[in-house]
This record gives structure tokens, sequence and C-alpha cells, in this order.
């Protein structure tokens, strides 16, 4: 069947090439050295896919074809490889495998090994090594193809005409040292002799040595391969492998040696026929133990079955290896829901669709597939077991699966070498582990599944005739949760000035007229306040549609005065939609009752999903009448606004997530946040850049710049859909995004005026300022919209208005046009020359007043001795306060001028 898209790459392919089971066929051969021929990388690449498997040193020389040999042949870098490696190893036999470049330039290596054979045949010790070719293109096929093709061309080039030596000939698959050695001790309680084809058994996992040896000691004799030819038969472990490739059929045709074809010996049909044909071939007996082991290994078939039947698994690896496991899976009514192998074989399609036709369900057979296809058929097919190599780690990761590992590579665990998974005691242990990863999945999950058979569907059903239907209209009139609803208007009731965590990014000194930013605000309102103060905003702001609750603290740490408020305000104008802003810590306490009030969108401020990181945030989270801090206060933080916002999701409030980008904090965690907000069932996230507060602990934090702040919304934005109009408002703010009109209604609520409360704590003080304002002149430049009001960002400017204050006498002098630098979001950071113009036009300025200014056009204009004072005021009343704060500088100075006297 086709099983990908019509695509020209593979992701994470389920196959190496065919130099990688070359070279382990090679490494079989008793003192051999392999080369290849080919650039340096193949051999580096095959040595270190070997090396960390085996646990052991594994050498493989390179002719180390270079652009000269390419377009000019490499001939002689091969003859000069040969030469240096006989030197250094002195093997007894050579492997000379081809690789892509050599293949596509054409080099005929047999060619070039006569050559070299001839220019050395004078040197003994070259005239009697064995050099055997084999073409082993990387795009000819996989690993698979190029282990038997390398048998094959041993075979081929070894073996000679021979008498009867009364020996068996053994095709091993390819298999690893633990199970090699396994087969071979199966042959020496026969009693019987034999040569086995290829011995990987010490090759590839030898004993310590104290003298390092290049060579391993080992492999296959090539005595005993040339005599081959003389054996009562041959057992070959191929019945996936085409004629052509077989080393069986070739001793057959060849030398007429009886070929018998059996399947890697693994589950009971398989091992039962190995050792049936080894008794058969060689007229003996079966070893009592094996009768054992056999009788054995049937009784952990019953004591697994009912495990090993709750298993649905993905199979892949070696077209070999695939059908011996797949025949034992049947065996143990395993059910294979998906086969998955690099190579192409329609023999193994055949033998399979023939050997599961008995299962309950289907199959799919997959070849010539990679990782990334399986893993999505994996996910349709509820699997829940992987057999296979390490290659398939990142998939299993990603569909949260146990794997059981099994042939070449497995880089992720240690012992892979020394793993027996033949015969019949390897057989045992492969169904046990099947059986025991499906223990403990029914031990880690029978309460899940328990509730999702028995309770679920009820819960669900309640839940959706429980869900709150919030009409449409309602987000698309929302300011802050639909880009396109700038026309309408918002108003914030100040109601809640009791805040429950502590964040180094705030200061709860909130009673600020002045500054436009969330947590502050010009007055405190009871709810009854807060229901007269709506009246009067609702007769004269048509366009008001939303109520919301942002603080100046924690709405919830007030929810007293928040339900009463809400009660209030919804049974006067029910039309109205109801907004909350919170931190989350009492969301899991008040969720329900949010919803029973009529609240339709409540934002979330999470600024981590990591309580390390939350530990350098929040500085004390007050609960339940205790004080936490560092990861523990952090810990519970974050599992209530967690819990508090999947319940409002799922009762189908729309939620937004609030996240403040700090600077070496939480900067490189965001995507993580935004990612677990989205399981929750979030609507939308906003991040925001961090406004510096003077007595915070980040008041000196370096600040994320726009471009920075903007690329991880558009980062994020593949997932979760992101906020780009928030003006990060005052708890107080009334009117639409564009145009806060709170300064028209302040005091109208008849709330506790905290300017005035401010103002009488210091009069002598603040006298003491005026006065000496009074003694000078000063000039301000105005950043206003309206042209009376100071509610302007500085950046936004197009226009400066002047004034003058002198001897307490405001004076307006002109307009000075400026060429509005902040023209976009990418466009506010660096705009030198624009910059400059703006700071010339204001240079004879001692101050300018501005709604907020960035951090670096802040600094540029006090290098130049221009204040900036951030407010939101009217313009009078703004220059009489900045005169005051200009005149408490001038004191400052002279103060401090005297002490350095």
């Amino acid at each position: 069947m086709s099983n990908k898209k019509l695509v020209n790459v593979d992701i994470n392919p389920c196959k190496m090439c065919m130099p990688m089971g070359g070279v382990m066929a090679f490494k079989g051969i008793e003192n051999n050295m392999v080369i290849l021929h080919g650039s340096q990388g193949c051999s580096t690449y095959i040595r270190r896919h070997m090396a960390t498997h085996y646990n052991e040193p594994v050498d493989i020389a390179s002719s180390a074809l270079t652009e000269q040999g390419t377009v000019y042949g490499g001939s002689e870098n091969l003859k000069k490889g040969l030469r240096n490696m006989i030197k250094m190893y002195e093997p007894t036999t050579i492997g000379v495998m081809t690789t892509c470049l050599a293949e596509t330039i054409g080099e005929d290596t047999k060619r070039i090994v006569e050559e070299f054979y001839n220019e050395e045949k004078d040197n003994e010790k070259i005239k009697n090594i064995k050099i055997i070719t084999a073409s082993t293109p990387g795009y000819g096929a996989t690993q698979a193809e190029g282990y038997f093709q390398v048998l094959r061309s041993i075979v081929e080039q070894a073996c000679e005409k021979s008498e009867s030596t009364g020996k068996l000939n053994i095709i091993c698959a390819n298999l690893n040292p633990g199970d090699v050695r396994n087969i071979k001790q199966i042959l020496d309680d026969f009693k019987v002799e034999y040569t086995i084809l290829p011995d990987v058994s010490n090759t590839l996992d030898s004993a310590h040595n104290e003298k390092y040896k290049r060579i391993p000691a080992g492999g296959t004799k090539i005595e005993d391969i040339r005599k081959m030819s003389g054996a009562v038969g041959t057992i070959e472990m191929g019945m996936t492998i085409s004629d052509d490739k077989s080393p069986g059929t070739y001793l057959k045709d060849k030398f007429k040696v009886p070929l018998y074809k059996c399947p890697i010996p693994i589950g009971f049909r398989n091992t039962n026929k190995f050792i049936e044909l080894i008794s058969k071939i060689m007229g003996t007996s079966i070893p009592d133990k094996y009768l054992v082991q056999k009788g054995r290994y049937l009784d952990a078939m019953v004591d697994n079955h009912k495990y090993t039947g709750e298993a649905r698994i993905l199979l892949y690896g070696e077209p070999e290896l695939v059908y011996a496991v797949s025949r034992l899976c049947e065996e143990n009514g395993i059910l294979i829901k998906m086969i998955g192998m690099g190579s192409k074989n329609e023999m193994l399609r055949e033998k399979l669709k023939e050997e599961l036709k008995v299962q309950k369900e289907d199959c799919i057979v997959l070849d010539d597939t990679d990782f990334k296809t399986m893993e999505d058929y994996a996910e349709k097919l509820k699997i829940n077991l992987i057999i296979g190599n390490s290659d398939g780690r990142r998939m299993a990761q990603k569909l949260n699966l146990e794997i059981i590992r099994i042939g070449f590579p497995i880089h992720d665990r240690v012992g892979g070498q020394r793993q027996v998974i033949t015969a019949y005691s390897g057989s045992a242990f492969l169904i046990d582990s099947v059986a025991n990863i499906m223990l403990s999945h029914t031990q880690s999950t029978y309460r899940k599944k328990a509730y999702n058979d028995f309770y679920a569907p009820f819960a669900k059903k309640t839940e959706k005739e429980d869900l709150v239907q919030i009409p449409v209209d309602k987000t698309c009139t929302h300011p802050c949760f639909s880009d396109n609803a700038h026309k309408f208007a918002r108003m914030h009731i100040p109601i809640a000035p009791k805040c429950n965590i502590s964040c180094n990014y705030c200061s709860r000194k909130y009673d600020c007229v002045n500054e436009s930013r969330p947590g502050v605000t010009s007055e405190i309102l009871s709810p009854k306040e807060a229901l007269q103060k709506f009246k009067i905003v609702k007769s004269k702001m048509k366009n008001l549609t939303v109520v919301g609750i942002a603080g100046p603290g924690d709405a919830l740490a007030n929810f007293d005065q928040v339900r009463e408020s809400l009660q209030l305000i919804r049974e006067y104008s029910p039309e109205t939609t109801f907004c909350l802003s919170t931190n989350g810590l009492m969301l899991p306490f008040y969720a329900n009752e949010l919803v029973q009030l009529g609240v339709s969108h409540v934002t979330v401020t999470i600024n981590t999903v990591d309580s390390k990181i939350g530990s350098r945030i929040y500085k004390e989270v007050n609960y339940l009448g205790h004080k936490y801090t560092g990861e523990e206060g952090a810990k519970i933080l974050l599992d209530n606004q967690l819990t508090g916002l999947k319940y409002l999701c799922s009762k189908g409030i729309i939620c937004k997530v609030n996240i403040v980008m700090l600077k070496g904090i939480n900067d490189n965690h965001i995507k993580e946040v935004v990612n677990k907000v989205k399981e929750c069932g979030v609507y939308m996230t906003n991040i925001m850049q961090m406004i510096p507060v003077s007595g915070s602990v980040f008041e000196d934090l370096p600040l994320v710049s726009n471009i920075e702040l903007n690329e991880m919304r558009k980062e994020c934005e593949v997932d979760m859909k992101q906020m780009y109009h928030c003006r990060q408002c005052r708890a107080d703010a009334i009117g639409t995004l564009s145009e806060d009109r709170s300064i028209d209604f302040r005091n109208v609520g008849c709330g506790v005026c905290l300017d005035k409360c401010s103002d009488d704590k210091n009069v002598e003080e603040d006298k003491t300022f005026e006065n000496a304002a009074k003694s000078e002149k000063y000039k301000f430049a105005v950043s206003s919209k309206s042209g009376i009001n100071i509610d302007q960002h500085f950046g936004h400017a197009a226009e400066f208005y002047i004034y003058t204050y002198n001897d307490g006498t405001t004076k307006f002098l002109e307009k000075r046009n400026v060429d509005k630098y902040c023209t976009g979001v990418y466009e506010c950071d660096e705009h030198e020359d624009k910059m400059e113009k703006t700071m010339k036009t204001i240079g004879d300025c001692n101050a300018v007043l501005v709604l907020r200014a960035g951090i670096e056009p802040t600094e540029k204009l006090e290098k130049r001795g221009i204040k900036v004072i951030e407010m939101y005021d009217s313009i009078n009343k703004g220059i009489v306060k900045a005169a005051k704060i200009l005149g408490k500088d001038k004191i400052h100075s002279e103060m401090n001028a005297i002490r350095n006297i």
C-alpha cells in the first residue's frame, strides 16, 4: 500500500545503508579488516553506529576519495589505503566494499584488487591475504540487503571445491553476539561439527584484555569458509532473501550442498524447526535439555497469555527479524496492528499475509517507510506497545509508549550486544517483556480506564448540559478579546485593592493618579459606588459594552466586593459583558461562582509553568492564611492557576492568559507556557512587555525590545491566537483602547480619592517643592491626542504642545510638529534619525510630559537634560505636578551639593 504522501523526503527513515550491513557481515570473519572505497564520512558514520551498539572499538578503513579521485578515478587511493591498512593491522582477510560515490563514478574494485595483487606479487605477506570485494552502494538497498550481499560475495570468492567434511553450515541472520553464542551453544550441545557464517560472537563482544588487540579474536576461519562446499547441508536463516543474495543457494547450485531454509529461531515454531533440522540433517537425537526448555517455554506462554493478549503492537526492523518476531507474536495472542520496514520486500509481504490472516484485526504493512509515517498511523490504530530498535525511541516518546528494544541499533541502552531473544529461553524473555509492560500499563491506567468506561460518559453529558453558551457578539464587542472591537468601550471598576501574591515586577503602591499601567488607580470604589459610576458612564458613553474588574489588586482576593458589584450591575444592565482579571491563586475556589455570576471572559496572568522560574518571579504567595516563598509558593500558584483555568474553559468561559515577558527570567520559556495553557482550552494569550515600576525588585531589569516581543508573539502564534493590541490599561480605565477617558469621570463615583489622600500626607514638603518651582521658569513639551489631557505615548506623537510655567502661572506657547518615529510594532526601537529630530525639536524644554515612553528615548532625552515625566492627567494639572517634581529635584540637587562640600 502507499504509505506516504507525495513527498521526496523521509522524516527519520526506518533504515540504514547497504555498507552498514556489509561491515557487520565482514566483522564475523576471523582476522578481517574492512576498507570502504569512498569518502571518509561513510566509514565514520558506520563506526559511530556500531561502536555505540556493541560498545566495542570498531575500526573501518577508508580510501578517502576526494575531488581528484572522483574525477580521475580512485584506484590509487584504494591501493594506498590497502597498503597502509595491511601494514598497520596485518589482517589475513580483507573486505573491500563500494559506497555511493565509488559506484556512481563506476569504480571497478575487482579490477583494482587484481592490479594490486600484480603490483605486490613479490610481497609474500600480501600474496597470502584473501581480499574479497562486494558491491554495496548506499542507494542500492538497506543494511539488510547489504548484509546478505556481502555473505554471498564471501562464499562466492572464498569457497572452493572440497571433499566431504561432515560439517553443518549455518548461515546466520544479522544477530547480536549474544544470540550467536546461544545458537552455537545449541550446536555444541548436539555435539556436531559446524561452520557458522558469520560468527560475531566474540569479534563484536570480546572479553576484556589487558593488552589491546587491533582486531579482536574469533570469527569464522577463512579455511572453514573454503570447505563449506563439503558440508552435509546448509541451514540458512533467510526466509525473506532472494536467491541472488543467498549464500545457501550458491552452495546448492555450485556444489550441490543441500539447502534448508529456516526463520531465525525466535518463538515456539521457529525454534522447533531449527532444532529439528539439526537433528534431521546430522542424524542425532535432540538433547534432553531442549525438551525441558521447550516445556518451560510452553508454561511461560500459558502464564503470560492473559497479558500478552492485551498488546496492540507496532513492529519494525530488518525483514528476517520482523518475520521471526511476527510468528512469535501470533503464537502468543499479541495483536500486530502495524509492521514497518525500510526495505522493499515482496517475499516478506506475502509471508506476513499468510501468517497474519488468523488475526482478529487487520495489520498494516509499510515498506520503504519512515518513523513519521508510522507515528501518524500508530495514533489512529490505538497501538499500546512498540517492538523494534532504538531508532524509534523519539516516535515512542511522542506517542508516550514503551518500546521493547531488539535488533540493531540499540543506542540508548547498554547490553544490546549481549541480549538474547533466540531459542526457547530468549523467546521466553521476549514474551515476559511484553507481558510486564502490559501489566505495568494496566496498573498505571486502570483507574483512568474505569473512569472513562463508567463515569466519563455521564460526566460529559452533564458538562454539556451545564456548558455556558456565550453569544459570539460578546467576544466580538470585547475590545480586549477581539482586535476588530476597537470602536467599543470598556469600563474597569477599581473595587479590589488587596492582593495575595507579591510579584517582583510589581509595587503595591497603587495610589498613582498619573501613571498609566496595570495596578494603578485614582480611587477605590465600593460596590454601590461602582454601580453609581457605571450608570453615569453608561449614560454618556453609548458604545460601552464591557465592565471589567482588573484590580488594582487581585479580584479574587476581594471576592465579596466583586460578587456584590457584579450582582448590582447585572441587575441594572443584564446585556453588559462582564470580564475579570486575576492571578489565579484563588480560582479553584471561585471559578464556579464566576460562572454563576455571568462572567463570560476571564484573564489569568501566568508567567511560567516551571516552579523554579516562578521562584524568581514571585516573592511570596499568601494562601489560606500562610505565606509561601520560593518554589513551594510558585508551585501552589501554578497548580491553582491551571486547575481553575481548565475548569473555566470546560464550562465554556472565554479565557485569555497574560504573560509578562521578563528578560533573562522567562523569555526562553514562554512557548512552553503557551503550549501548556493551550492544553487547558485557552482562547488566546497576551505576551506583554514589563513596565518598570519604581521600588519593585525588577525596577532595573533590562526590558525586552518591541522586536523581541513581537518575534515571540509570531513564534507562539503558530500554536495559539495572540493579542497584539493590548494597551496595558489602568485599573480604572474607561473608554476605547485607543482613548482612555477615565480622567473625565475621575471621582464621579464618590470613591476614596487617593490623590488627595496622598497629598495630605506631606503638605509641608509639598509646599516647599511648589515654592521652589515658582522661583524658576520651566518649559514643557506635552504629548497629547486630545489637546486637553496628557494621553499619548512619546513615540506616537506627531506634534508637541509647548507650555511655560512661571510664578505659578501656566501659559501655552505653540505647537511643534515632529515626525512620528514609532509607526509600527517592528519600528519602535531603532529610528535614530526620527528620534534625533524629535529631540532637537523639544531640545529647549526642561521636561516632556507623556503617557508613556520607552527606555531608549527616556535615556537619550535625560542625557540632554530633558526629564521624562510619565503621567495621565489634564495638561494644566499635569504641568503643575511636573513643576513640583522639577522643584523637588532642584532642592535635592542643592542638598547633595552642600553635603559634598
